[in-house]
């Protein structure tokens, strides 16, 4: 007999969620597989309030997410990492007061492997972090402050990271590193990527499926290299 296959890392159907009884994710349909699965939008689009909802800091209003087959509809964000789903936020991704290492070392409360081993893996990934390691993350500059939230998330040996944002406010040098970052990561690691981007040109360079997201809505969900300009600008409303 056949192996069953396996179920998509992320299966969301019919996602509504917001803030304060406002609506911002309007019923929302997606899968994401072993990829990198890029969210494109302008400002506003709803970007955030997805990877938030999909991390379970943002309750559900209707609709459901499952998890590598799992309803994680209801469940409270620290099961959700624990179960293997990372999370980088746009802003505030580290410990201000904390040194690099012990961000990284927060981040290993998550994952059974041996923690030196995680540590070792983030610095072959993020060089530059070993010579930070003791440096107050509350000190660093922008770029070296995001290679911190993204070694913390991988930290929890995540299946699937959720980068919101990761190049906003980044020196062009920082912008084509975590791009080459998030390529390799995925490559190398097998992480499947969920990543929302204003920079939809690096976005699309990395991508094997993009979804624009327009006022909440799914405007488009196709392969990268099939998105024409027309559909971009479209959901872009440009």
């Amino acid at each position: 007999m056949s192996e069953a296959p396996r179920p998509p890392n992320l299966e969301v159907a019919g996602l509504r969620s917001g803030y304060h009884g406002v609506t911002v994710l309007k019923g929302l349909d997606f899968t994401v597989g072993d990829e990198i699965f890029a969210v494109l939008g302008a400002n506003g689009a709803g970007k955030t309030t997805l990877l938030a909802t999909l991390a379970r800091l943002i309750p559900v209003m209707a609709g459901s997410i499952r998890f590598q087959g799992r309803d994680v509809t209801q469940l409270r964000p620290y099961t959700t990492a624990g179960l293997g789903m990372g999370y980088v936020p746009q802003e505030k991704g580290v410990f201000a007061d904390l040194t690099v290492l012990e961000n990284l070392t927060v981040g290993g409360m998550i994952g059974r492997r041996p923690h030196d081993e995680r540590i070792a893996e983030v610095f072959e990934l993020f060089p530059g972090l070993r010579d930070l390691q003791g440096q107050k993350a509350g000190t660093l500059s922008g770029g070296e402050s995001r290679m911190v939230a993204c070694g913390r998330a991988l930290m929890q040996d995540p299946n699937v990271l959720l980068l919101d944002e990761p190049t906003a406010g980044l020196s062009p040098l920082y912008v084509d590193m975590f791009f080459d970052k998030i390529r390799e990561l995925h490559e190398t690691r097998g992480v499947a990527i969920v990543l929302a981007e204003q920079n939809a040109t690096k976005a699309l360079q990395v991508a094997h499926r993009v979804m624009v997201l327009s006022l909440g809505e799914a405007y488009a969900v196709v392969d990268a290299a099939d998105l024409t300009t027309q559909q971009l600008k479209e959901g872009y409303r440009i």
